[in-house]
């Protein structure tokens, strides 16, 4: 029976990876879960300087789901590289960067940086807000992702995917320009822009008044857009948004995705990305599936 997967020439020995900003780099969640029996770990986003993050309250519980106004808080870059990559080689998995930024010279910063270590794959996290354009994201504007895309990716020596922003009109436009970028493959969905306001309080939930929608209420969308997205492009596409077990996960799988990462779940199950590979496997022996890649896409 085979688990393996690759995406851009890198092996992963299961399909399941843990989704940014769910999961820290790992060292948190090492001790209900063996990083090891992942396909790979998926950092937290990594700037090229500390970011505070955005003011508190940042989290809100919603029905089917959460939001979250987090603002990217990380140490750094050289915190990242010091600490948490030494800390990640010890397991038997593949190491994927988040990387975020403002401006196209801060991604570039990270890119360059982390060129030399020993990391994987990056993953460019292009929902970011563009100061230069007034604050849109980056992956709202077909033109900006191709050309951020091919940026990154002439500075980058490891292969590079491109994470997409699900709050755009037409997925599939954001896809292409990607590829046309260069990108090597794509993941989705980032969070969906959502809002929750405390009628006792008469204010915001958030600080922020708008969050990441993420959890079991993005599923059906996050799914339809996956499959969009492997019809649209010839690369690899992760699939995420709201994958709690193996079931969720395979809608994924057979709607067009080479991998899956598991984020939401994380945080009220440590081990779940490690269930999802667990029953991934036991579907395969219960139906007499030989090969993972049988099921990408077969819908």
């Amino acid at each position: 029976m085979n688990l393996k997967v690759s995406i851009a020439g890198v092996e992963w020995k299961n399909p399941v990876t843990t989704a940014s900003g769910t999961f820290g780099s790992g060292a948190e969640y090492s001790e209900f879960v063996d990083l090891g029996s992942l396909g790979a770990v998926t950092t937290k986003g990594v700037a090229n300087v500390p970011w505070p993050g955005n003011p508190t309250p940042r989290i809100a519980e919603t029905y089917g789901g959460m939001l979250n106004a987090i603002g990217l808080q990380n140490p750094g870059m050289e915190v990242f590289i010091r600490r948490d990559i030494p800390f990640l080689r010890q397991y038997d998995t593949n190491i994927i960067v988040n990387v975020c930024g403002r401006t196209v010279k801060d991604y570039i910063e990270v890119v360059e940086r982390l060129s030399g270590e020993d990391v994987d794959m990056l993953e460019i996290n292009i929902s970011c807000p563009n100061v230069k354009e007034g604050g849109i994201a980056f992956g709202q504007n077909a033109k900006a992702v191709e050309e951020i895309t091919a940026e990154v990716k002439r500075h980058a020596k490891q292969p590079v995917i491109m994470k997409l922003s699900p709050n755009v009109t037409d997925i599939a436009e954001m896809a292409r320009a990607a590829e046309a970028g260069g990108a090597d493959a794509l993941s989705l969905i980032n969070t969906l822009t959502g809002m929750k306001i405390d009628i006792k309080k008469r204010c915001f939930a958030l600080a922020n008044k708008t969050g990441g929608l993420s959890g079991p209420a993005v599923k059906p969308v996050a799914v339809r857009m996956v499959y969009q997205t492997a019809k649209a492009v010839k690369i690899p596409v992760i699939g995420m948004g709201g994958i709690q077990n193996a079931e969720d996960a395979l809608e994924f799988i057979m709607a067009g995705a080479t991998a899956v990462a598991v984020g939401t779940a994380n945080f009220y199950r440590p081990d779940a990305a490690a269930c999802v590979a667990e029953g991934l496997k036991a579907y395969m022996q219960e139906y007499g599936v030989e090969d993972i890649n049988s099921l990408i896409g077969c819908v």
